[in-house]
């Protein structure tokens, strides 16, 4: 099958399985949404999700968490990962937000890699999620399923040439939606350790499955 191919029939299928939601975080505005996205890292959804209501109260706006100290922030984000750095990367995207935006948050990916604690990947999903973009994250799951089902080759090692190569290949309309299909299949299918290639219904596409059958 070639590439081309290949991609049209996954994304044919995560369509028609997945539904149109983009992320599985929950907020309201995109300062909520890169709050948590930003609070995701190497931590999971259903974490953030138990903490953010607390601090979303407290804090709804940049003005006011900029106005929190790290130490403060940090009695209600304590149980996610990473939690001092992360602290301190919320007040200073918040006074980042403030001073340079207006307390807004921008919608271009370089004034959001700019902001204390946005990477690539964050900025890729706020881009996506709140403002419609056609951005594409990639995360542990979306690098592990493209290569598992051949969409990227060996080669490509970083997430950034996991970006580049699946970008070549999903038609515009659909890259920013296909990172939270392929997410979540990664997350609830093909998973790290067992996958469950024997309830895939793209098993019969997989370049792995025999690699994971016989283990």
């Amino acid at each position: 099958m070639r590439k081309k191919e290949l991609f049209s029939a996954v994304l044919d299928y995560l369509a028609s399985t997945m539904d149109s939601t983009e992320t599985e975080l929950h907020y309201s505005n995109p300062f909520e949404l890169l709050v948590a996205v930003v609070l995701s890292a190497q931590c999971t959804d259903k974490r953030i999700n138990q903490v953010t209501p607390r601090l979303f109260h407290d804090y709804p706006t940049p003005e006011a968490m900029a106005s929190a100290t790290p130490e403060v922030l940090l009695d209600y984000i304590g149980s996610v990962s990473y939690p001092n750095n992360k602290a301190r990367h919320l007040v200073g995207l918040a006074q980042a937000l403030v001073k340079n935006h207006g307390g807004e948050v921008p919608s271009s990916h370089e004034a959001l890699t700019a902001l204390p604690g946005v990477g690539r990947k964050t900025a890729n999903v706020v881009q996506a999620v709140a403002f419609g973009k056609a951005a594409l994250a990639v995360d542990t799951h979306v690098f592990r399923v493209s290569h598992r089902l051949g969409l990227v080759s060996k080669t490509c090692t970083t997430p950034y040439s996991v970006e580049m190569a699946l970008r070549k290949y999903i038609p515009e309309h659909l890259v920013a939606p296909s990172h939270y299909w392929l997410l979540l299949h990664g997350r609830y299918t093909c998973t790290a350790r067992k996958p469950k290639c024997a309830s895939c219904g793209l098993a019969h596409l997989c370049a792995s499955r025999k690699q994971f059958e016989s283990t």
